[in-house]
């Protein structure tokens, strides 16, 4: 799709399905999605690879909350790189910070070195990390090809000031192509175009599911009590797909109005 690129993120076939059909151009593949993300098993990969040659990043995070990693959660997070630079994904999505805030640099080269040919994303953790302009420049110095930011906010509407800033410096200097994410809509993602030369953009284009289930047992949740056990997130493909046209008016691949073209 030329400069462009719409990622989403999906942890199920059905959703990875959804956002290939809907014009995304790569997955960021996870489990997980409802708590910001976990690593998935192997197995939903080659699932999805069975029905989809769309290109996949994987997420590699052990577990949820912050991103200072034990010695265990370092190695399983080394191994993880090398099972799936062996099932054949793109790339891979990680972030490991120190105690301070800064990019824990040691785990972040030995994962580099593990991930060899693939390409790899620095996650969220950006988003936490103390000094976003020194982790940009280390970032750059590790060979990482993206960065995933919401520009140190909740969401990357109320980010844009920092992203755009970033943006600068890769225009200026090089650096890791910065890709919006957290809270991304199609609508979003115009006020992007309009506002910032940002080219990558990441969503999830969640859309709620009712559970098949008839018969359903109150009172018994499996996780958090807040969470509708018979609720079932899943990407909605025409979100995606109007988040792709948005994306090809702009490259000036179609016209908005093909009569008028």
């Amino acid at each position: 799709m030329g400069k462009y690129i719409l990622e989403c993120c999906v942890d199920s076939v059905e959703s990875a399905l959804a956002a290939a059909e809907g014009g995304a151009d790569r997955l960021e593949l996870c489990s997980g999605l409802i708590i910001g993300g976990l690593t998935p098993g192997i197995s939903l990969f080659e699932q999805i690879r069975r029905y989809s040659d769309i290109p996949i990043r994987v997420l590699l995070r052990p577990r949820f909350g912050d991103f200072l990693y034990t010695e265990h959660e370092f190695e399983i997070l080394k191994r993880e790189t090398e099972l799936f630079g062996r099932a054949g994904a793109e790339g891979i999505v990680i972030g490991c910070l120190k105690e301070d805030g800064s990019l824990h640099m040691p785990q972040m080269r030995a994962l580099m070195e593990a991930a060899g040919g693939m390409k790899v994303t620095l996650h969220r953790a950006f988003d936490v990390c103390a000094d976003p302009m020194e982790a940009y420049e280390q970032a750059g110095e590790l060979g990482i090809d993206t960065i995933l930011t919401s520009g140190q906010e909740e969401n990357c509407l109320k980010g844009i000031e920092l992203l755009r800033r970033l943006d600068h410096i890769r225009e200026e200097k090089g650096g890791p192509k910065l890709m919006a994410g957290a809270g991304v809509t199609p609508e979003v993602i115009r006020q992007f175009l309009a506002q910032t030369n940002i080219t990558c953009y990441h969503m999830s284009a969640k859309k709620i599911v009712d559970s098949g289930m008839r018969y359903r047992k109150e009172g018994v949740p499996m996780g958090l009590p807040a969470m509708d056990e018979y609720s079932i997130f899943r990407t909605d493909r025409e979100v995606v797909a109007e988040a792709k046209r948005i994306l090809k008016i702009n490259s000036g691949k179609l016209c908005e109005f093909p009569a008028m073209c």
